[in-house]
C-alpha cells in the first residue's frame, strides 16, 4: 500500500534543498512591497504628487552563486504592486517595445477609429530595482545561508531615493 502524500498547492511552502525557492520569492515580494507602501518615504512622495505614483520595475540583479530566476521574482512583485491599488504599474522595456510594435502595426492595418494612438503612454515616476545576495557559512555537516534582498525605489526625474528596503531569510541545512 502506497503512502498518501499531502495535497500540494502553488502556495504550499516546501523547502527541500535549503536554497532560494518559490516560497521565498513570494514571501519576500509580499513583505517588501508592503513595507514599501507603508513607508514614510513612499507616503510622503505619493502625497506630494497628489495621485498614485506610477512605478516601473527595473532590473533585479542576482549576485548569489545560485540560479535564481530574477524575472519570476519581479513578476511576483508586480502582482503585489498591481493588486495593491496604491500605485500604478507600467510595463518594463521588453513589453513596452512589443506594445509599440503592435501600436505601429495598428496604424497601417486597423480601422483608424479603433487604432491605439501614439503619445498616450503613462510615464513612470519611480523605478524599483535591486539585488539578491547570499552569505554562506559552512561548518562540519551544517550550512547556513543568509539571503539578503535589497530594493531601491528611486525618482526617475531627480534620481532621489524614495525608499530603501532589505529583507533577509536565513536557512540551515544539515547533511
Amino acid at each position: 500500500m502506497r503512502a498518501q502524500l499531502p495535497a500540494l498547492t502553488p502556495t504550499t511552502g516546501i523547502d527541500l534543498s535549503g536554497r532560494w525557492n518559490d516560497t521565498d520569492s513570494r514571501q519576500v515580494a509580499d513583505q517588501m512591497i508592503h513595507d514599501l507602501f507603508k513607508s514614510d518615504g513612499f507616503t510622503q512622495y505619493a502625497g506630494s504628487l497628489g495621485r498614485k505614483p506610477v512605478i516601473i520595475v527595473g532590473f533585479i540583479r542576482n549576485r548569489t552563486s545560485e540560479h535564481i530566476d530574477a524575472g519570476n521574482f519581479i513578476r511576483k512583485m508586480e502582482v503585489v504592486i498591481h493588486n495593491s491599488g496604491l500605485a500604478d504599474l507600467v510595463e518594463n522595456d521588453e513589453f513596452r517595445d512589443r506594445l509599440r510594435q503592435e501600436r505601429a502595426g495598428q496604424q497601417d492595418f486597423a480601422d483608424p477609429a479603433t487604432a491605439a494612438r501614439w503619445g498616450k503612454e503613462l510615464g513612470a515616476d519611480v523605478m524599483l530595482f535591486g539585488e539578491l545576495n547570499a552569505e554562506t557559512d559552512v561548518y562540519n555537516k551544517k550550512r547556513v545561508t543568509n539571503y539578503i534582498t535589497t530594493l531601491y525605489l528611486t525618482d526617475i526625474e531627480t534620481n532621489r531615493r524614495i525608499w530603501y528596503g532589505q529583507h533577509e531569510i536565513k536557512k540551515l541545512v544539515k547533511n
